[in-house]
């Protein structure tokens, strides 16, 4: 008889992007570039938003009230939040304290954790430790993010890549065989390396220059590493479950670039159709990326309840990491 093994299975997922969409054409007025300019390089055809009153905050709580009322539960039914951003409202406090307090949840814990693009992966795998460990039950875990706060609008080799919003799961620690079929978190890599800083960061902080700062890219440089650190976390994350690229039934990766999300599907021997790209639509969101990925492809209909999913990131810092996930 095999002994009871702890898993963090997903119960409900939500999204929210700001009504507010920029395409291309229009950033072409702004900022001195083009639709086939900006498609041929990236990918990206428009970006959403948010308006002057919409933070991080508010468009998280949104996302997080979508993703509960998806998996039937209150919010007095979670006891741990995790917020990814790189965005908040403040410097502090957090906003997921933000989130516990608009949602009316009273007990239990909330708390930021900022790795960038990789946010939502450490998120989960943050998570995912509290629930396999029995100390809490029930997670919300969110990515959200303002980008468009921090980007220099007169420099146009970042300002077309990122947009704004918001996604969201329900984790719920539940009580398996530990099969590979069994539903829930199986695997989770990450990792980081502070010597890649000035690649890819943000001018600017409290600290520093109090001031908010824009972010400042080496785009050619961080092509270069993301690809190979890709394939590092999610190898790894085969290899800790067992499975291979062909077990696979999506590949969900941090939504970037398409030239990226291509490239590591390539190497990773994935086929394409089995790759979800929002990247087109949704622009780099960073931390809310992979949730708004996976709320599309749960809502159209791709992944469905028992479909072994991937999902990867790569960050400033550089972090990066990978979750096997079955759904």
């Amino acid at each position: 008889m095999n002994p009871t093994i702890m898993r963090s299975a997903v119960r409900g997922i939500g999204a929210y992007l700001p009504s507010r969409v920029l395409g291309n054409a229009e950033l072409g007025t702004m900022v001195h570039t083009t639709d086939e300019w900006i498609v041929q390089r990236t990918g990206i055809r428009q970006r959403h938003i948010a308006a002057e009153d919409e933070t991080t905050s508010k468009l998280a709580v949104k996302a997080a009230a979508a993703a509960l009322a998806d998996a039937g539960l209150r919010p007095a039914d979670i006891d741990l939040i995790v917020v990814a951003t790189s965005t908040p409202d403040y410097t502090f406090p957090a906003v997921a304290t933000q989130v516990q307090a608009e949602l009316g949840i009273v007990r239990g814990v909330g708390f930021d954790l900022q790795a960038v693009c990789s946010g939502f992966v450490f998120a989960v795998a943050t998570a995912d430790k509290f629930l396999v460990s029995g100390s809490h039950k029930r997670a919300l875990v969110i990515g959200a993010e303002t980008f468009s706060r921090l980007l220099d609008w007169s420099d146009r080799t970042t300002c077309v890549l990122f947009g704004d919003g918001a996604g969201a799961i329900v984790l719920e620690a539940v009580a398996g065989d530990g099969a590979s079929s069994s539903p829930g978190v199986i695997a989770t890599q990450l990792r980081s390396d502070g010597r890649h800083r000035a690649k890819l960061y943000v001018d600017g902080g409290p600290s520093s220059t109090k001031t908010v700062g824009h972010l400042r890219m080496q785009g050619r440089e961080v092509f270069k590493h993301a690809v190979s650190m890709v394939a590092d976390v999610v190898e790894a994350c085969f290899d800790e479950a067992g499975v291979s690229a062909a077990d696979l039934d999506w590949f969900v990766p941090h939504q970037a670039n398409l030239r990226i999300i291509e490239a590591s599907a390539d190497r990773l021997g994935v086929a394409r159709e089995k790759v979800v790209v929002t990247v087109d639509r949704h622009a780099n969101t960073s931390a809310a990326s992979i949730p708004l990925a996976l709320d599309v492809a749960v809502r159209d209909g791709r992944i469905k309840k028992g479909d072994l999913v991937m999902i990867e990131a790569v960050g400033g810092g550089f972090t990066w990491g990978a979750a096997l996930i079955r759904w």
